[in-house]
């Protein structure tokens, strides 16, 4: 999600706003199963004022590197745990102490948007899970066995770089992954295990109730791919395998074991202290993981992946592991990645970037307007610009207002993004704002951003 903690089914406007215009607060946890009540964040992430609304930067010039991830996610089930998204320098436990303890990049380049990957033209053969096999658990033998076919992902986002894990589903190049790791991203790069160098990666589809991506790594063929088993037959004291990019480091996967602790789990995520999303059906093991995991797989003693590493319990003050962690089963993982794949309609999938401008805003009022000397007094007030962004190099500036995008007015915050998400990434469009100038209108090329 943006760090506005955004829906992605919505239209960006104003972020939620509690009674004294703060972000609202996460929701509250699921029913408790042990009378547990949800911990509060540890360190209250640093917000805009209420109102703003901000969108992601450009990216950088540079395919991002492993090791400066930023993403943790709330979970809470009668108790908070963190999404094993990504960490780096300044690791800590949640979103809000993620940002506290770093400080957001913002990419001072031109935008060089990634290509926008369309819903396929035909209908692609489902993938098929196949029957689980049984049998003793080799840590060793499996991890050779399935670490060629698991992918380091590395995006820049609005709040700097992130890294996650990915599972190769395809010798094409189709990339299993979580949503959460690379929500928001405008590039992705991946590091696959024999090659050199990185790759360029599009999203071909994502479901954001889910937490499941499918991605499409550029300009390859040829790979290993992972074997998926039906989670259908799954049982408690099964051993697994966790695997993964722990901690972002890159290199060779990093590969834990444990077993099945419990089965169709409900969990609550919030990113932000301020939305929430219900996962449920979560398979539940005490594998060791770490943030930079989300994604990877949980494999059975065969070597199959049976889920997708999701989340984890936090285990205290700035921890950097749990044991108590969170995987959406593979059947259901499956389901998506064949929805996706089929192209057909779906009010889950969502298949294309959002575009943007740049700016973070908020409503305009009178008093403001006579203030900074302007001529209207509805409109959305730009509080920044972003370095490199469109509205940068369209000549907008802080404390202009913007009132027009096209032939759509824009009256306060909450009218610019949909305003601006009637036009594709790439569309040439008239943005008209008023300075202490006067009025102006100028043609800017949207970016573009992963929903």
């Amino acid at each position: 999600m943006s760090e506005m903690s955004r829906d992605p089914n919505e239209p960006v406007g104003q972020i939620a706003e509690g009674p004294t215009g703060e972000p609202a607060p996460a929701a509250a946890p699921a029913t408790p199963t042990d009378g547990a009540s949800a911990a509060p964040d540890p360190v209250a992430a640093p917000q805009p004022p209420g109102g703003w609304w901000v969108p992601p930067p450009p990216p950088s010039p540079a395919s991002p590197t492993g090791g400066v991830p930023h993403v943790w996610r709330w979970i809470v089930a009668a108790f908070v745990v963190a999404a094993i998204a990504a960490t780096g320098s300044g690791i800590g436990v949640g979103w809000g102490l993620a940002r506290a303890l770093r400080t957001p990049t913002v990419a001072t380049s031109p935008v060089t948007q990634s290509p926008v990957a369309q819903a396929p033209v035909q209908t692609q053969a489902p993938i098929q899970p196949v029957t689980p096999s049984t049998g003793s658990l080799d840590a060793q033998a499996i991890a050779a066995k399935v670490d060629p076919a698991v992918v380091d992902i590395n995006t820049v986002t609005g709040l700097g770089t992130a890294a996650g894990t990915g599972m190769i589903l395809t010798s094409a190049g189709e990339v299993l992954t979580n949503n959460h790791v690379v929500d928001q991203s405008t590039s992705i790069s991946v590091t696959i295990a024999g090659r050199s160098g990185t790759y360029t990666a599009t999203v071909l589809g994502v479901d954001p109730t889910a937490d499941i991506a499918l991605i499409q790594v550029q300009g390859v063929s040829g790979l290993p791919t992972v074997t998926l088993a039906s989670s259908s037959t799954l049982q408690v004291g099964d051993q697994i395998l966790a695997i993964g990019n722990a901690l972002g480091a890159g290199g060779t996967p990093s590969v834990t074991q444990g077993a099945i602790t419990a089965l169709d789990q409900t969990i609550t995520a919030s990113e932000g202290g301020s939305k929430s999303e219900q996962l449920t059906g979560m398979i539940q093991a005490d594998a060791a993981i770490s943030p930079g995991d989300s994604g990877g797989p949980l494999v059975n003693s065969a070597g199959q992946v049976i889920g997708m590493i999701t989340a984890g319990e936090a285990q205290g003050f700035r921890s950097q592991v749990s044991t108590t962690d969170y995987a959406i089963p593979s059947d259901e993982a499956l389901r998506v990645v064949n929805l996706i794949r089929s192209g057909q309609a779906s009010s889950e999938i969502i298949r294309t970037q959002v575009s943007y401008l740049g700016v973070a805003v908020r409503t305009l009022d009178q008093a403001q307007a006579t203030q900074l000397g302007l001529s209207v007094s509805a409109g959305a007030l730009v509080v920044t610009v972003q370095p490199g962004s469109p509205a940068e190099r369209a000549g907008i500036t802080r404390d202009s207002a913007i009132t027009a995008v096209g032939s759509t007015p824009v009256t306060d915050s909450a009218s610019l993004g949909p305003a601006l998400h009637a036009y594709q990434p790439g569309a040439r469009v008239s943005i008209t704002y008023v300075d202490q100038g006067g009025t102006h209108t100028s043609t800017v090329t949207l970016g573009g951003v992963n929903a």
